[in-house]
C-alpha cells in the first residue's frame, strides 16, 4: 500500500468515527434536552402550587384547633402567669422570666412550637406582619434598650399585650397605645402554626 494512500484511509476512518461520535452527542443531547422539555411544565406547576408566599401564610384561615390555640390557649396560658417574677435569662414559672424566656414558655406550653432563646432570634422567627395585621397570639417588638428588637410580647387583642418587663418586674398586661410602647415598637410577627 502507497503511504499516500495508508493516510487516506486512516484520515477517512478518523473522519468516520468523529462524525458517528458527533452524532451519538447530538442524539444523546437531543434526548436530554427533549426529557427536560417535556419536564418543564410539571416542574413549574408543582413548584407554583407548593411554593406560598408570606402573604398567603400571613391570610390563610385558620383550623379550629388553630384558632383555638390562638384565641383561647395562649391567652389564658399567659395570663395565668401574671405576677410571675422577672428573672434574667429565666426560662419557667417556677424560677421567673425574662421577655423572651416567657414567649418561649407560652408557645411551647400550648402551641408544641420552640423558640429561638434570644429576643433577637424570635425577631426572625415567623413572618413579619404589620400592625393592621395584628391578631392574638402574635409576637410585638419593642427597642426598650436602645437596639432593634430587644423585647417582646404577645398580642393579647384590643391593642393589649402581655410580656414580662425588667421593670417593676412582673409578668403584665399593657397597653399598646400607651405613649412609650407606641413610640418604642420595633415590628410584629406571626408563627405559623402546624396544621
Amino acid at each position: 500500500m502507497h503511504p499516500s494512500s495508508y493516510w487516506k484511509d486512516r484520515l477517512a476512518k478518523s473522519i468516520k468515527y468523529l462524525l458517528a461520535c458527533f452524532i451519538m452527542v447530538s442524539v444523546l443531547v437531543r434526548f436530554m434536552l427533549m426529557r427536560f422539555i417535556l419536564l418543564l411544565p410539571v416542574i413549574l406547576l408543582v413548584a407554583c402550587t407548593s411554593f406560598r408566599t408570606p402573604e398567603t401564610l400571613v391570610s390563610q384561615p385558620l383550623t379550629p384547633a388553630q384558632q383555638k390555640i390562638l384565641f383561647e390557649d395562649i391567652p389564658d396560658y399567659s395570663k395565668s402567669l401574671i405576677g410571675t417574677p422577672y428573672k434574667f435569662g429565666g426560662t419557667s414559672p417556677d424560677k421567673g422570666f425574662d421577655c423572651s424566656g416567657f414567649v418561649g414558655d407560652v408557645f411551647r406550653h400550648t402551641a408544641g412550637v420552640t423558640m429561638p432563646r434570644t429576643t433577637s432570634g424570635i425577631s426572625k422567627f415567623g413572618i413579619a406582619i404589620t400592625p393592621a395585621e395584628l391578631r392574638s397570639g402574635d409576637l410585638v417588638f419593642f427597642n426598650t434598650l436602645k437596639r432593634k428588637f430587644s423585647h417582646v410580647g404577645i398580642y393579647l387583642g384590643d391593642d393589649r399585650f402581655i410580656h414580662a418587663p425588667s421593670n417593676s418586674g412582673k409578668v403584665r398586661i399593657e397597653n399598646m397605645s400607651d405613649a412609650y410602647w407606641k413610640k418604642n415598637f420595633d415590628g410584629a410577627r406571626r408563627i405559623i402554626l402546624k396544621n
